[in-house]
């Protein structure tokens, strides 16, 4: 018999009891279903979790100050004040793996307030025009500070969708004057929206400006370590020169700029803010800046960095890896059902070669080869696991498309999981039905002609 005639004699034999076959693919329609939704909802988060990172800026590093002791007991990262603007000034001019590099000051527990408004904004940052290209962040009306403005220490800011629906009603704030604390800002420019990040704070409750001018009107100048830091106004004279027998106006010399106070209590920045040239080059990224700034900070091979190096690389990697072990946690529960699906099929394979024995003799009495039983009853199983297989995907996506509608969960199609549920099925209905097809083609004719 030819392979097309087997195949027609398989169906044959499947369509004389249609129901036990299409309780037989049960277990595999299941088993394929769960793996094709369990495949596109994973893939939908772990695109998910890359696409919110990336709107925090893609090939983001950070560079933070490191930590103080106190009695032997570190006060947490950050709470000593050792970066500089000069620091950030040197990593672009000597780190060639650096892309671009912004200082960043931040300011919380500030109301903006706006005619007869006040609004507490989720985050005030200070930073300088390249801050918005490391954050992927457009301008959605008016424009950017400029370098100069921020040598200048402009009173300018820009701002984003959720203060200008709270704080402005809505209408263009281009501008208008934002006050906070006491220092009057002119909004320049407004943010695109980027929703909620994912840990599901507002990124668009924001407002930036010139760090110059929020270090010096809003935060105050810091020396030390933040923990014992000298937090000053930068409102009045008498702010800036607060202690008792210092002079408003000291005699200018030629040491003026590096021994007023005004100076070494400006140069410390909250956090340096980078993006290296390409995604490979973040390792190198972290090797230059770290061998620089342990330079810089002129610390001895024996010391600890007083700077900690962070990067979303890292970031992703530990959640996208967190949703790939669930993911494959679900993925082998989905194969279980395989296998079950699997147990079943042979199980009524088993059944049918025991019903159809005297068929079995017959056709080996008129000249069938045991290769032809093998070939036909083999067909006969990939055929109801492949009918199980197709029937399994259509319900898989459509479960997983409920799931997008229904629970807002994202998901993205995978045809690579399409394929692949293709040949499990096929090799399920290999694997399970050789054993029933393997024991029909060893049947002896006569003992088959004479079964009952």
């Amino acid at each position: 018999m030819t392979v097309f005639s087997t195949i027609h004699v398989a169906f044959k034999a499947l369509l004389r009891n249609p129901t036990r076959a299409l309780l037989t693919t049960l277990g595999i329609v299941i088993g394929i279903a769960a793996v094709i939704t369990m495949m596109e909802i994973g893939n939908g988060s772990s695109q998910s979790i890359k696409s919110s990172i990336e709107k925090m800026g893609a090939n983001t590093i950070l560079v933070l100050p490191g930590a103080s002791r106190r009695g032997g007991v570190s006060q947490g990262s950050g709470s000593r004040m050792t970066l500089t603007p000069e620091d950030c000034e040197a990593i672009l001019r000597e780190c060639t793996t650096v892309g671009r590099a912004v200082p960043v000051v931040n300011g919380q527990g500030y109301q903006a307030i706006s005619g007869n408004i006040n609004y507490a904004p989720r985050q005030i940052s200070g930073s300088a025009p390249d801050f918005l290209e490391i954050r992927n962040w457009e301008i959605e009306e008016g424009r950017n500070f400029t370098e100069r403005e921020v040598e200048a220490r402009s009173r300018v800011c820009l701002v984003g969708s959720t203060i200008v629906r709270e704080v402005f009603g809505g209408r263009s704030p281009i501008d208008s004057e934002l006050r906070i604390k006491d220092t009057a800002f002119k909004v320049i420019g407004v943010l695109k929206s980027k929703g909620a990040n994912m840990m599901g704070a507002d990124e668009d409750d924001i407002i930036i400006a010139p760090w110059t001018t929020v270090r010096l009107r809003l935060t105050g100048l810091k020396t030390g370590t933040a923990t014992d830091t000298t937090s000053i106004a930068a409102t009045s004279p008498s702010d800036l020169y607060p202690a008792e027998g210092i002079a408003f106006y000291p005699e200018p010399t030629e040491n003026a700029e590096t021994d007023t106070l005004l100076v070494p209590k400006f140069i410390q920045v909250d956090m340096i803010l980078m993006t290296a040239v390409s995604p490979d080059k973040v390792g190198d990224v972290e090797e230059e800046v770290t061998a620089l700034l342990r330079e810089r900070h002129r610390l001895k091979a024996d010391e600890e960095n007083d700077f900690h190096i962070r990067n979303s690389a890292e970031f992703m990697k530990m959640l996208t890896g967190t949703s790939a072990v669930m993911t494959n946690l679900l993925l082998g529960v989905a194969l279980i059902s395989l296998i079950v699906g699997g147990v079943g099929i042979m199980n009524i394979m088993l059944v049918s070669v025991t019903e159809r024995t005297r068929e079995i003799g017959l056709r080996m009495a008129v000249g069938a080869r045991s290769r032809d039983i093998l070939q036909q009853f083999l067909i006969e199983s990939m055929v109801l696991c492949l009918v199980g297989g197709v029937v399994g995907i259509l319900l898989g996506h459509g479960s997983a498309l409920l799931v997008q509608k229904y629970l807002n969960w994202p998901i993205i199609s995978s045809p690579e999981a399409v394929v692949a549920a293709v040949v499990v099925s096929a090799a399920v209905g290999v694997v399970f039905g050789f054993y029933p097809a393997w024991k029909a083609s060893r049947l002896d004719p006569i003992e088959a002609l004479r079964y009952e």
